[in-house]
């Protein structure tokens, strides 16, 4: 069942296909009150048997889910030690990406930080023609803690990987489309994911069920590695740079449209 009280989200369920529409204006931050959301959201359409697919797409312009709220970095403990349990965030991604029904992200805009592993969770992606992705967290100190690391190098491979996490720069649609970020551009990607949806769902369920666990089964050693990324995370957190860093990041006008449209200048400036 959708939750009730929903305030940055909007979910309907057609024909056995929910498109849940990220609407958190003015640039989709991933703040308190849309990942509280989306999580709920989430695991309900984990468990809904009646729900066979499902979209996500954005209502505001120009963004699909900016990233992680840094403000809320900001106050997250510095405990470095070795996980046991993965995270409240690495969970949600990780339902995502094995819950028995294929997730679908159709990228509008901006996609950055948390919002792009939240996107790389997903079983595919379709991004249209000015769509730019991002992992713009070492500029800020930290690093990609929400899963960026250990599934990006799995879909572009070590040395994209490296460029897109180190460099912290956007990366333009047709460059993701080249390097497997997403799986193609198209001109309209929400039409084209629910298109896609549609016809999975049409199809006998548990053949789409044994199917995604099948392909599921190439993937080795995610959770160890989700763990792993997120000692390494915590551990970012504990020096001065790192804090330095965000917080120039959110005094020089990350996190508003304009700063955001501007990322890449803005994360290289952050430790003057």
């Amino acid at each position: 069942m959708i939750p009730d009280g929903l305030t940055t989200l909007r979910v309907d369920v057609i024909d056995g296909v929910a498109v849940v529409v990220i609407d958190n204006p003015p640039i989709n931050l991933f703040d308190l009150s849309l990942y509280s959301e989306m999580r709920r959201v989430v695991a309900a359409l984990a468990s809904d048997d009646d729900v066979r697919a499902v979209v996500f797409r954005s209502a505001v312009r120009d963004f699909f889910i900016a990233h992680f709220d840094v403000s809320l970095i900001l106050l997250l403990p510095t405990d470095s030690e070795s996980l046991a349990t993965l995270n409240d965030f690495h969970a949600m991604c990780e339902s995502l990406r094995t819950m028995p029904k294929p997730t679908i992200a159709a990228i509008d805009g901006r996609c950055g930080g948390g919002g792009s592993e939240f996107a790389l969770s997903c079983d595919m992606r379709f991004a249209s023609p000015p769509s730019v992705l991002c992992q713009p967290e070492v500029p800020l100190g930290i690093i990609p803690g929400g899963s960026g690391t250990v599934r990006l190098a799995r879909l572009v491979g070590r040395s994209r990987a490296m460029e897109a996490i180190l460099g912290g720069d956007d990366v333009d649609a047709a460059t993701a489309e080249k390097w497997g970020w997403v799986n193609r551009v198209v001109a309209d990607p929400a039409s084209h994911a629910l298109a896609l949806a549609r016809r999975i769902a049409s199809f006998p369920g548990g053949a789409v069920r044994a199917a995604k666990r099948s392909v599921l089964r190439a993937e080795d050693h995610v959770v160890q590695d989700l763990l792993a990324e997120a000692g390494e995370f915590n551990g970012t957190l504990s020096d001065p740079a790192a804090r330095r860093a965000m917080e120039n990041f959110l005094a020089r006008g990350g996190q508003t449209r304009e700063g955001e449209q501007n990322l890449g200048r803005l994360a290289g400036d952050l430790n003057d």
